[in-house]
């Protein structure tokens, strides 16, 4: 679709971004997300940030934890900076428009855009026909939950972008199909920027994660100073020698990359301010100073995220209040679908 042909969208810009509750957050979910969270809030945009749970249940989980680690989410979103009074925080299940806009999308949709998402694939493995309908459908559900805002901007990282492309698929034919041309915005992404993309301590190709079984790959959000301390003086590096004097020394070290990459995202420095003070010095000077550095940027937020698990009463009413306001904002859109599609309404 040319720019020519694409309507111009005349609303508010607002972000909308979610998490699962699944699994401890770690530094990766901190540097890629959550501090970019508060940013973007303090920056003035306006945000709406959201708990996926509904998308949680599309794998196995256990249920008895799903609402505690609901609020481990937001504990962390909170402790992280994001403030339920400038910025829309709320559990996904509680506002319904996100599961009725859902089927209107997947009237919408087309089963061949589906079949092409690389994440279901990965995520179903070989025995696809034994995954829910709920992981096949998870894409349509993350545009509903986009554009039940009319959201504008979405921070995502590249194993997202072409979910993101399939929201701007769905919009761009609802609009045309209904004969709204300018009723949904076709949502960008919003570029990564610095530590956006945070590896595993213990294998600098692969992307830092949740799942991941050994324990020392990543940073907790919950970790204590000894404990961060301890994983990052015991991270991987290599035998090629000490730190390198530039950028061009990083290619083909994946691992001493990664803790320069980590390093830079925590000072707001570029790889090459890293490089610049630390360059030809060895691992014994700058894995005790990487640390530190983690140490004092993290200890706060893990301080205030326990003072918040301690207190639940505190995460829920926010998660209460966050609600209310998401469904205000949410349900007008959802009752000008209804009218738009032509349903009866009382």
């Amino acid at each position: 679709m040319s720019e020519q042909d694409t309507p111009t969208y005349a609303g508010p810009k607002r972000v909308f971004s979610g998490i699962q509750p699944t699994g401890n957050l770690h530094l990766g979910n901190y540097l890629g997300a959550l501090k970019k969270f508060t940013t973007l809030q303090n920056d003035g945009w306006d945000c709406v940030f959201c708990v996926v749970d509904l998308h949680a249940i599309t794998m196995p989980f256990d249920q008895s934890q799903l609402a505690n680690q609901t609020r481990q989410i937001a504990a962390a979103m909170m402790a992280s900076g994001v403030d339920p009074e400038k910025s829309v925080l709320f559990a996904q299940s509680s506002v319904r428009v996100h599961t009725e806009l859902t089927w209107i999308f997947d009237s919408v949709a087309r089963m061949g855009w589906l079949e092409k998402m690389i994440q279901f694939k990965e995520k179903s493995g070989k025995d696809a026909e034994r995954s829910s309908v709920g992981l096949f459908n998870y894409p349509v559900l993350q545009a509903a939950d986009i554009l039940a805002y009319k959201a504008t901007h979405v921070p995502v990282g590249e194993d997202q972008r072409q979910h993101l492309e399939l929201s701007r698929d769905i919009a761009d034919r609802f609009n045309r199909e209904y004969g709204a041309p300018d009723f949904f915005p076709l949502p960008e992404a919003l570029t990564e920027g610095p530590g956006a993309r945070i590896m595993s301590l213990k294998d600098g190709t692969k992307k830092m994660s949740k799942s991941d079984p050994a324990e020392n790959s990543r940073i907790n959000l919950i970790d204590d100073a000894d404990t961060i301390s301890r994983k990052i003086k015991k991270s991987k590096t290599d035998t090629l020698g000490d730190m390198p004097t530039d950028i061009d020394g990083l290619e083909g070290r994946p691992e001493v990359a990664n803790l320069v990459g980590i390093y830079g995202a925590l000072a707001n420095m570029t790889d090459e301010q890293v490089l610049a003070e630390y360059g030809g010095k060895g691992f014994g000077t700058f894995k005790p100073a990487l640390a530190d550095l983690a140490v004092d940027h993290l200890a706060p937020i893990t301080s205030r995220m326990r003072e918040l698990m301690d207190n639940p009463d505190e995460i829920d009413a926010a998660l209460r209040s966050g609600a209310e306001r998401a469904d205000a904002i949410a349900e007008p859109v959802m009752e000008e679908v209804r009218r738009i599609i032509g349903f009866w309404r009382p």
